[in-house]
């Protein structure tokens, strides 16, 4: 039986969360106000309403009793909606921050890679951030030395290797950040999302690598990723953590993935998203609602027959016009393969509807006898073309669930689910 490299007992994170009661106080004289208040200062009085300046605390739990073990080579998917405590967990397994209760027991050097900017020093190059990394690995500088020149080749930053990391896209910074964490021989290897920061070859690659150091080398990998077809790939079994706490942790993949895209749809409502608060504002465009709906524009109750009338629709409101902006949507497999997106600039310019500042309603419908049987997840996608992500795939993009049962033929050699991603139904005609 494998031994136990980590084990986490009763573990819980405490945050402290102020609240003001006027919302329009000004941010500066605040924050002056509280700085000379810590100082006992009279100064304070002209900058404060009331005697505290109307602020309150609340307690906010991101961890809450969570216990599990993980042994030596264990490949485990962290998984669970955002705000479920998947980053807080990693931040203190890789030692950056304390828990407020509870015991860890690590056996072996944890190397992470949390977000872009992590481990690296921003005014030294990248060959003397590798040396860097790999002291605080406490490795030896001969150990380093041997690994040097394969961790240059995978991360292909060969031209800038002695360049300020500062000065390095985030594609490069992610590149070389997690070629030092993967060579580097720490037992335990943690990698957050970040990886979706680089393009689609490396992401490959980094799995390949993770795929590589687990089976080939014994190395326990924890991977935290909303792309549930890379989870059922790489992973040998699947943590998922909901509001704190830990829901499951099975071996059991593809089973707990379907469940977990079964009642995440259902928390989310299905098939409509409304902001719960201003994380998906932006200067541009700010979306109010995200359904499903039918021709009609009312709300699908879920699950839907393949031949219904299916709509994706958007509502928002626009801020500013800009001829660079493209919304649309990206749609998921429940094992989490992109399927495609669409835009509302996909077709030729003289057919894009015309924007306008205020109040908008986009739609597009989804092709009927199109999709198969299944879960399915959509983002809503945007940006200014090519200059700037206002909705990022996989990152802050807000999500709804489309479930699609029956209606997928009229034939009967077909009534049940048939293989593949999609069950689209064409003509045939026999040539005469």
């Amino acid at each position: 039986m494998s031994e136990t490299i980590i084990k986490v007992e009763h573990l819980s994170k405490k945050y402290l969360l102020s609240h003001l009661a006027d919302k329009r106080e000004q941010l500066f004289s605040k924050l002056l106000a509280n700085k000379v208040r810590q100082f006992g200062s009279r100064l304070a009085a002209p900058f404060q309403r009331g005697a505290t300046g109307g602020e309150t605390t609340e307690e906010f739990w991101a961890l809450n009793d969570v216990s599990f073990e993980i042994k030596r080579g264990d490949r485990v998917g962290v998984i669970g909606r955002n705000g479920a405590g998947k980053s807080t967990l990693l931040k203190i397994l890789s030692r950056i921050t304390e828990p407020t209760k509870g015991r860890i027991t690590i056996d072996g050097r944890v190397a992470s890679l949390l977000e872009v900017g992590t481990g690296f020093h921003s005014e030294l190059s990248g060959r003397e951030n590798i040396y860097l990394n790999g002291a605080i690995l406490g490795m030896s500088r001969e150990e380093i030395k041997r690994k040097f020149d394969e961790i240059v080749a995978f991360a292909e930053v060969e031209r800038f290797l002695d360049t300020p990391v500062k000065r390095y896209s985030s594609g490069m910074y992610v590149r070389l950040a997690f070629a030092v964490a993967a060579h580097l021989e720490p037992e335990i290897l943690i990698v957050d999302e970040v990886l979706a920061v680089g393009d689609a070859q490396f992401q490959k690659k980094c799995l390949g690598k993770m795929e590589d150091v687990s089976t080939k080398e014994g190395r326990t990998v924890l991977f935290v990723s909303h792309n549930m077809n890379a989870i059922e790939q790489l992973c040998s079994s699947v943590l998922l953590l909901e509001k704190g706490k830990v829901k499951f942790h099975t071996d059991d993949i593809s089973t707990s993935i379907k469940k977990y895209l079964a009642s995440d749809g259902d928390d989310c409502g299905v098939s409509e998203w409304l902001p719960a608060d201003k994380e998906s504002d932006n200067a541009w465009f700010s979306p109010l609602r995200f359904l499903m709906t039918d021709a009609k524009g009312d709300k699908l109750t879920m699950p839907v027959s393949n031949n219904s009338d299916i709509w994706v629709q958007i509502e928002a409101n626009i801020k500013e016009l800009d001829s660079a902006l493209t919304v649309g949507y990206a749609i998921y497999t429940e094992e989490g393969t992109l399927l495609y997106w669409s835009y509302q600039t996909d077709e030729a310019p003289d057919n894009w509807p015309v924007l306008e500042k205020g109040f908008c309603t986009l739609r597009s419908k989804i092709p009927e006898r199109f999709l198969n049987e299944g879960m399915y997840r959509i983002e809503l996608i945007g940006s200014l073309h090519f200059r700037q992500w206002l909705f990022e795939p996989g990152r802050n993009a807000p999500s709804i669930f489309l479930n699609i049962q029956g209606g997928l033929s009229e034939s009967p050699y077909w009534m049940a689910k048939r293989p593949g991603a999609l069950a689209p139904v064409f003509e045939w005609q026999k040539s005469l």
